[in-house]
């Protein structure tokens, strides 16, 4: 369990048991009922990260909303998305195992985060991680509820692939943007877990390859259809 659900739960807990003493039993039914939501939306489940090569994995759990082609700097790039509910476990992980090479926070709207527009006008944090020979950019953006973004990673670290990188508090939407040549395995309306789901095959990078794309790092991802 994140930390965070620790922190409400209790409170509300605390809530519920004044709020009892104070006027009747019944009346502290809802405090314990939000603490209850609250210590389950927080959960972190285990996962089982693929070892397949060249697996790039879902960074969220929640329904695909989005398969397409865009561009970034006038190259053609892979880009799936993926809405996350309130039900859905909100713990963001690496898609690939590599080097973070950039860490841009921008502020914004909290819009419906099915709207295609959200890519570009919402909240949103984007990473740039590179390794594998490939260069990945995913973006974690803010939703209607959603209020706070959090990334525990900074420039330089290394990840591996399906590690915890943040989450994203409510309803909210990730974007993967990845290279065109990639073998795209999953389709809009499916619904993926975080780490564990494949989204896609990077193709095999030349050995010694260090990130051919690494040029892509600098730009924010959102590009234009």
């Amino acid at each position: 369990m994140v930390r965070d659900g620790i922190y409400y739960g209790l409170g509300f807990t605390v809530a519920a048991v004044i709020v009892a003493w104070l006027t009747v039993p019944w009346a502290g039914l809802l405090p314990l009922v939000l603490a209850a939501f609250f210590l389950w939306f927080f959960r972190d489940p285990e996962r089982q990260i693929p070892a397949t090569a060249g697996a790039l994995v879902s960074p969220a759990d929640g329904k695909v909303t989005d398969v397409s082609t865009i561009e970034v700097e006038g190259v053609p790039r892979k880009r799936i998305s993926i809405f996350l509910s309130v039900f859905d476990v909100h713990v963001n992980r690496s898609p690939i195992a590599g080097t973070i090479r950039k860490v841009e926070y921008r502020t914004g709207t909290f819009h419906n985060a099915m709207g295609a527009a959200s890519s570009e006008s919402n909240e949103q944090n984007i990473v740039t991680v590179e390794g594998e020979g490939h260069t990945v950019v995913f973006k974690q953006i803010a939703g209607l509820l959603a209020r706070r973004i959090v990334f525990t990673r900074k420039i330089g670290d290394r990840v591996a692939r399906g590690e915890r990188v943040g989450m994203i508090k409510f309803g909210s939407r990730t974007d993967v943007i990845f290279p065109v040549e990639s073998e795209v395995a999953v389709k809009v309306g499916e619904h993926v877990a975080g780490g564990r789901s494949i989204l896609a095959i990077l193709p095999v990078a030349p050995a010694g390859a260090t990130g051919s794309e690494a040029k892509l790092a600098a730009v924010p991802a959102g590009g234009r259809r």
